[in-house]
């Protein structure tokens, strides 16, 4: 028998499974799997890349298989929502792949691409739903589809919906779901916030963790340089040109940031291309697609991509600049040493990060590695802008209710003024190492 037949799983969905390489459960999945059949409501917590969409999905089509009914028309059975539209179409692709040639029907809707078309999909009713927030808001207000149907709402890398400040359209989609229905919750960390929103939603939900919230794949090899921000450039085209044949993410802060240093990158001769919030979708998914052909070596993004790229070759990640919330360095860090393959994440840390190091090295319980230079003292660190308003940090403030947030996660910046320090070409230590 087919080990994900043990699980529960029909035969039939089993024997797909394995014809795409699939016949080891993971431990998410192995856990998962037969609560999520059981009807009761899951609250998951497991790092990036451990397979929790399969972990949710996998059940949900099982059960919808043994519906045999089409869906009423602008109806959703099962609804999933995941911050980034990345994160959308890759749990997508993933959840048409499960099925093979089955016949629910999945659909995706996601803000940069025509609404127009969306509506026509849902207008013939959908099984499952894929979708971001703030473009689905759009379309039931628009009346273009009816949630009162749906048995299953999953909600996919949740804290990071919070993070990004979705929580009230959290609370709208949710007046317009059954109140009897299967809820999942699957997060890769656990905030207080996220307790609260498991208590408001779940129902006496099954716990299932698999790793400590916060913790990294283990065969991710972590190090920080403490440098200069203005030496940060020159000492990244040193690790690149250490290694021109590996894939290689950079995370950068800001939209223009991320930009800037993909164009510095390219003209040191690097095959290198960009995704934040001011691409299109169509500029986003061409820049992914051609990262995973090996087309482009180096993709410079922003918080955008930390989840929602599971591209297994992907051997290095630079924390060019560190973020603003300690629990997105695990998801950026973690879109290296995927598959059971082994990566390298190296941060960089100027200054005015010696704040956002600490808070990840207590997220993760751990001191990074020192690659070169060393910890920045109190004289030295600069003074971080002074914040307006709610002082949301990393979240963008508040928001108009019912309105579509910013799928950017970062910091707005630009208020107050940071005092300027003459570098002092510290930190470029022994250099870095070879890969």
């Amino acid at each position: 028998m087919n080990k994900f037949e043990a699980l529960g799983l029909s035969k039939k969905l089993a024997d797909k499974l394995a014809e795409n390489g699939l016949v080891d459960p993971t431990p998410i999945q192995d856990e998962a799997i037969p609560i999520v059949l059981s009807g009761r409501d899951v609250m998951g917590l497991a790092q990036t890349g451990t397979g929790k969409t399969a972990a949710f999905g996998l059940p949900i089509i099982h059960r919808l298989i043994k519906i045999g009914e089409k869906p009423a028309p602008k109806t959703v059975r099962a609804l999933i929502l995941a911050p980034t539209r990345e994160l959308a179409k890759q749990i997508c692709e993933a959840l048409v792949m499960f099925q093979g040639g089955g016949h629910l029907k999945i659909n995706m809707v996601v803000g940069g691409l025509s609404m127009h078309a969306q509506k026509k999909r849902l207008e013939r009713g959908t099984d499952i739903l894929v979708a971001t927030p703030g473009r689905l808001i759009d379309l039931l207000e628009q009346k273009a589809l009816t949630l009162s149907d749906a048995e299953y709402l999953v909600l996919d890398e949740a804290d990071q919906m919070l993070d990004m400040g979705f929580i009230h359209a959290l609370r709208q989609i949710a007046k317009l779901l059954p109140e009897k229905r299967q809820t999942l919750l699957f997060s890769a960390t656990m905030p207080k916030l996220m307790e609260e929103l498991a208590a408001t939603y779940l129902d006496h939900p099954r716990k299932v963790q698999v790793s400590p919230p916060g913790k990294a794949a283990d065969k991710i090899t972590q190090s920080v340089h403490f440098i200069a921000k203005a030496e940060k450039p020159g000492l990244l085209i040193e690790y690149l040109d250490k290694h021109r044949d590996e894939l290689a993410l950079v995370f950068a802060r800001t939209k223009h940031g991320a930009e800037r240093l993909m164009k510095q990158l390219s003209n040191a001769g690097f095959a290198a291309g960009s995704i934040h919030g001011n691409k299109s979708q169509n500029q986003r998914d061409r820049a992914l697609a051609a990262f995973k052909e090996g087309k482009l070596r180096i993709l410079v993004a922003t918080d955008v991509a930390a989840r929602g790229i599971d591209i297994p070759d992907v051997a290095y990640v630079y924390n060019f600049d560190l973020p603003n919330v300690a629990e997105n360095y695990v998801h950026r860090i973690g879109r290296t040493a995927r598959a059971g393959k082994d990566g390298e994440a190296v941060a960089f840390c100027a200054p005015d990060e010696m704040g956002e190091l600490r808070a990840i090295e207590k997220v993760m319980k751990i001191s990074i590695q020192v690659a070169g230079g060393r910890p920045w003292s109190v004289e030295e660190e600069e003074p971080k802008p002074k914040r307006g308003g709610g002082g949301n940090r990393g979240g963008g403030g508040r928001r108009r209710f019912g309105g579509a947030p910013k799928a950017e996660g970062e910091k707005s910046g630009g208020q107050g003024q940071r005092r300027r320090r003459k570098p002092n070409n510290r930190g470029r230590g022994k250099g870095p190492k070879a890969a």
